[in-house]
């Protein structure tokens, strides 16, 4: 995939993931920053950073659980250790960080 193919997709994501935020009943602060970092703040002060990691054309999460790389394949972005859709895995990290039922898809 080239760069700008990547760059498109990944863009879009992040914008699919800041309108499901919108629509989220739970308060979640976040921001998109530059670069394509977009950063979700909780009550208790925990994060969940979500990038877009250009030269290894994958979207990046870093949260308390953990890091978690994801790939475009077949339009969905796949886990690249456990094959997990990268909106199942935020919502559970979500909800585990929110200490309730988070959804975003």
């Amino acid at each position: 995939m080239e760069e700008t193919e990547f760059n498109t997709l990944a863009g879009a994501t992040l914008a699919r993931i800041e309108q499901a935020l919108d629509a989220c009943t739970v308060g979640i602060d976040y921001e998109l920053q530059a670069g394509g970092v977009l950063e979700l703040e909780f009550g208790d002060g925990s994060k969940i950073i979500i990038n877009r990691h250009a030269a290894a054309r994958e979207i990046w999460v870093a949260a308390r659980a953990g890091g978690f790389h994801f790939r475009h394949e077949n339009g969905r972005w796949i886990g690249t250790r456990d094959g997990v859709e990268l909106f199942t895995v935020l919502e559970r990290l979500a909800s585990e960080q929110a200490g309730e039922r988070i959804a975003l898809a």
